[in-house]
């Protein structure tokens, strides 16, 4: 598995309720996303926003970061996002294995 963070800055003053909307307005695009396992939308007090993406492969993801996702990104936020890649040998998912117990 892969996770890749993005992050991008809003533009000043962007509110948690405008990012959040701004969030949702792009989450149908990765619903049933091939190789797509989960994403998170991160909004930081800094003015930074973003997403971390737990991919099946890194071409899955690379699929995905094209040069017209990433034009979609800046024309959408501003600015280019910035991805970092990581191995991720290892997850624990408390939430599922607290619905497990229950």
């Amino acid at each position: 598995m892969i996770t890749a963070i993005v992050r991008f800055p809003l533009t000043p003053g962007t509110t948690l309720e405008e990012a959040a909307a701004l969030f949702e307005s792009t989450a149908p695009r990765y619903q049933a996303l091939p190789g797509l396992v989960r994403k998170y939308y991160l909004y930081g007090e800094d003015g930074s926003a973003g997403g971390v993406y737990l991919w099946q492969t890194r071409e899955d993801a690379e699929r995905v970061y094209s040069e017209e996702w990433r034009e979609l990104i800046a024309a959408k936020y501003g600015t280019e996002p910035d991805i970092t890649y990581f191995e991720t040998p290892v997850i624990v998912d408390n939430g599922i294995s607290a619905q497990a117990a229950e």
